[in-house]
């Protein structure tokens, strides 16, 4: 059970696959677009998250520039285990980008399932489970040509409408090595329509390989019940720790601590201003009124949200 454990502490187990061997549900931060950079992981690692992902970067930029690398990659010695989520349409592109980040991360993992039109125009993302030979040979790719066998190779899908296509692609996928497979319970079309858990529960029952069920998971007590409801090996979610960083130490809403520390992690990482008030305008959502937001979300500077917290909050 993940609410078996609400101490803010990191998980001892430093190796991305011992922790799918724990015997505990792995609790994911997703990779998330602007949001889940090396702040916000390192905020989310002290409540309790177990294995963060990088926002999504595109292999091919990131191997040819290296201003792309500084701006994309960033890490440090606490920030483990990480992955390092990568867009990609070519076997060795994909293996020039892992082998770049092997000496500083955990594992890479390739997304197969960004619905964004610009990522399907491009040939990444969620056309990938279309292409299960592609797929296929991509990870064959890195499994061959990374030396370290500790170094996992993961991938993130959606679901076909035909569910029979995703088992065939995920039985493909662990055939060829894949470490464990992130479902997001959607269909390409799909938005906001409910996530087919029963989705999930059944290629995890096609499956050796550990699961991870990801979609609309807001609280504890969701990804709880998605962990019934599945059988999954790792709940991933994204927009319920934006809300609620604190959310996988057993926290309903985000406790002023937690905002405390993302202040102290942020100013100390540098993060820029944007960045920063974003991820406070979250948090606070839940915790405050509609007039108090109005002010709070149109403020312009770091030294002006440090103001308001001091004078609202003791901070």
């Amino acid at each position: 059970m993940i609410g078996d454990i609400v101490e803010t502490k990191q998980c001892q187990l430093k190796d991305a696959m011992d922790l799918f061997h724990s015997g505990q549900v792995v609790k994911v931060c997703a990779p998330m677009v602007r949001y889940s950079k090396l702040a916000f992981r390192t905020l989310v690692r002290k409540y309790s998250c177990d294995l963060c992902y990088t926002p999504m970067i595109v292999a091919a930029d990131f191997v040819r520039s290296a201003k792309a690398r500084d701006s994309e990659f960033t890490t440090n010695k606490g920030d483990h285990p990480l992955i390092v989520q990568f867009a990609a349409k070519e076997a060795q592109v994909l293996c020039d980008a892992a082998r770049i980040v092997c000496p500083f991360a955990d594992g890479i993992d390739l997304n197969c399932g960004c619905p964004q039109r610009w990522a399907m125009a491009e040939g990444y993302g969620a056309c990938l489970i279309n292409k299960p030979e592609l797929v296929r040979d991509m990870v064959r790719h890195v499994r061959n040509q990374i030396d370290n066998p500790r170094f996992s190779v993961s991938i993130k899908i959606r679901i076909h409408e035909d569910l029979k296509r995703t088992v065939d692609l995920c039985q493909k996928a662990e055939a060829t090595g894949v470490s464990w497979i992130t479902v997001h319970g959607r269909s390409v079309e799909e938005r906001h329509q409910p996530v087919h858990y029963d989705a999930i529960k059944i290629i995890k029952q096609s499956m050796s390989i550990p699961i991870v069920a990801n979609g609309d998971i807001k609280t504890l007590e969701d990804a709880e019940n998605v962990h019934h409801l599945t059988g999954a090996d790792g709940i991933m979610v994204a927009r319920g720790l934006l809300a609620n960083p604190a959310m996988f130490a057993g926290y309903e809403e985000t406790p002023l601590r937690c905002i405390q520390d993302w202040v102290d992690i942020a100013l100390e990482h540098g993060t820029p201003f944007t960045c920063f008030h974003h991820h406070l305008m979250y948090m606070m959502e839940r915790i405050t009124s509609k007039q108090e937001k109005k002010v709070f979300n149109v403020l312009s500077s770091t030294s002006a949200v440090l103001d308001y917290l001091n004078d609202h909050y003791g901070m």
